[in-house]
């Protein structure tokens, strides 16, 4: 005894298989799936939303804050000397003029810069210069901790042990 049973295929399977088949006695029905219906809609759930009440929201980065406050709302930094770090500047001479000693700095763009005490970075400012070493006083920016402040120390002869 046979029982007749009906196979459901998408469309783009139909076609071919029909072309295939072409014995009858092997043929099963097939028929196209009938057309979907709607699905009941459900009221999606909205975002989360978080309400601070004088607390920071922890999703929101600490350090895009800094960098934010740093470089500004665009994020552009400043051109020339006001726009390098501590730690992108080499000191690469000094010399000694009527005021004092100037420094020739090296910077991350490969200029020279010839800078005085007092002379601001991005993140500090020179603080001494002397014969041999220069001292900048960098604003240490940790968004948790008050506002701190560190000396880095360039010298003008770095050993390679030093490095």
């Amino acid at each position: 005894m046979r029982i007749p049973f009906t196979v459901a295929l998408s469309a783009s399977l139909v076609a071919p298989l029909a072309a295939q088949s072409s014995s009858t006695a092997t043929r099963a029905a097939v028929t196209t799936p009938a057309a979907a219906t709607p699905a009941a809609t459900t009221e999606e759930p909205t975002g989360y939303t978080y309400h601070p009440e004088g607390r920071r929201d922890p999703f929101v980065s600490l350090l895009r804050h800094a960098a934010t406050t740093e470089r500004g709302p665009a994020g552009a930094r400043p051109a020339g000397l006001a726009g390098l770090g501590a730690s992108e500047v080499t000191l690469k001479g000094t010399m000694q003029g009527r005021d004092g000693y100037l420094a020739m700095l090296l910077g991350a763009d490969t200029k020279t810069y010839i800078v005085r005490p007092g002379d601001r970075l991005l993140d500090g400012t020179i603080r001494t210069i002397s014969g041999d070493s220069l001292v900048i006083l960098q604003q240490v920016n940790d968004p948790p901790a008050p506002p701190q402040q560190r000396e880095v120390r360039k010298m003008l002869r770095q050993t390679e042990e030093a490095k």
